[in-house]
C-alpha cells in the first residue's frame, strides 16, 4: 500500500532514494543544497524538478536559504529550457499537502515549460467570476497575513 504524505520518511521517499542513488534520474543540476532532474513525466519537453537535498515534505518546513537556492536554480533552469526548447511559456509551480496537490511529500519545484492549448495545469475550469469578497474583507486579510509575517520576523522564525 502506498504510503501517504504523513507516512512518508526520508526512508520511503522516492526523492531521497534518487538523492541516495538507489533510484535512477537525469540529472540537470547538483549542489550542495539541491538537485535538478528531468521528471518522468514530459507532458511538454523540458519539464525539471528542483528538489532540497535535506528531506523536508512541505514548503512550510523549508528553511530560508534552501528557499532561495530552490527558487535561483529553478530560474537558471528556466533560462536554459527556454533557450533549448524554445517554449511558447513556462510554468514555475510547487503543491503542498494532499490538497494542494502534492504526489511527492518531498519539497520540489516545478519548471514546466509550456505550449500553447497543450492543456497542462488547466486551474480554472473556465471563466472565474470575481470572488464575492469586498474590499473590506480582503484589507482585512492582508492585516492578519501582515501581522503574521511580523510574528515570525520577531521571533527569528525561518522555516528550521
Amino acid at each position: 500500500m502506498p504510503s501517504t504524505p504523513a507516512e512518508t520518511t526520508a526512508d520511503s521517499c522516492a526523492f531521497c532514494a534518487i538523492l541516495a542513488g538507489k533510484l535512477p534520474a537525469s540529472l540537470v543540476h547538483e549542489d550542495d543544497q539541491v538537485i535538478a532532474f528531468m521528471d518522468l513525466r514530459q507532458a511538454v519537453p523540458g519539464h525539471v524538478l528542483v528538489v532540497p537535498r535535506r528531506h523536508v515534505e512541505t514548503l512550510f518546513d523549508l528553511d530560508e536559504d534552501t528557499a532561495a537556492q530552490l527558487m535561483r536554480i529553478a530560474v537558471r533552469i528556466a533560462r536554459a529550457a527556454d533557450a533549448v526548447f524554445a517554449p511558447d511559456g513556462l510554468n514555475l509551480w510547487q503543491s503542498n499537502r494532499e490538497a494542494g496537490g502534492q504526489e511527492v511529500p518531498h519539497v520540489h519545484l516545478h519548471v514546466q515549460p509550456r505550449i500553447s492549448g497543450d492543456g497542462s495545469l488547466r486551474i480554472y475550469p473556465g471563466p472565474q467570476p470575481p470572488a464575492p469578497t469586498g474590499r473590506e474583507t480582503l484589507d482585512a486579510w492582508a492585516g492578519r497575513l501582515r501581522d503574521a509575517l511580523q510574528a515570525s520576523r520577531a521571533g527569528g522564525s525561518s522555516g528550521d
